[in-house]
């Protein structure tokens, strides 16, 4: 089944996938709350700063059908999220609850490596425990050199990210009665 590279002809389309298979994410209910109906809003904002070009990719079945994607930022890209139309779009995004995603975004930023690293900022699949994550993850880090980093916002997937070769190096539990997120590293 073919793997290829988010663009702006899918984009769209992967943000949407992203939003289903997260649907029920601690971290994405925490900051957005119980209802779904800002989750794709929510993957837009963060798919138009995620786009290094060739970076990510969308994982499709025989037919075109959209299963997976992964948003990966390359060593040194850092997302463009610097001007005020994006904390004009943060705040139709988050509505009330922009508090979170500012802490979520100052807190990933901070626990990030200080060396050059590829950055899984985002990996869903539609349907679990079928190896669309596996195969996502060895298309990646199949295709580069050096460390990359993550941080799971789900326990259930930390025995996934380790036999990739990441490492859990912390277990950081987000204010305001957050959930837990684990931030990962793999050597390169």
């Amino acid at each position: 089944m073919p793997i290829v590279p988010v663009d702006e002809g899918n984009r769209a389309d992967a943000c949407r996938l992203l939003a289903r298979a997260f649907r029920d994410d601690p971290v994405v209910r925490w900051t957005l709350g119980p209802n779904p109906k800002r989750d794709d809003a929510m993957f837009r904002f963060v798919g138009e700063f995620h786009r290094a070009p060739g970076s990510s990719a969308l994982y499709l079945d025989d037919d075109g059908h959209q299963l997976g994607a992964a948003i990966w930022d390359p060593p040194g890209y850092r997302p463009g999220a610097d001007n005020w139309r994006s904390g004009l779009r943060a705040l139709a995004t988050f509505g009330t609850r922009i508090r979170r995603g500012v802490t979520i975004d100052a807190l990933f930023t901070k626990l990030r490596p200080k060396e050059p690293h590829w950055y899984l900022s985002t990996i869903g699949a539609i349907h679990q425990g079928r190896g669309i994550g596996s195969a996502l993850l060895e298309h990646r880090l199949g295709q580069i050199s050096g460390p990359a980093y993550l941080e799971s916002s789900n326990r259930a997937n930390l025995p996934l990210y380790e036999r990739y070769g990441f490492e859990v190096v912390d277990e950081i539990t987000l204010p305001m009665d957050g959930p837990p997120v684990w931030p990962m590293y793999r050597q390169g």
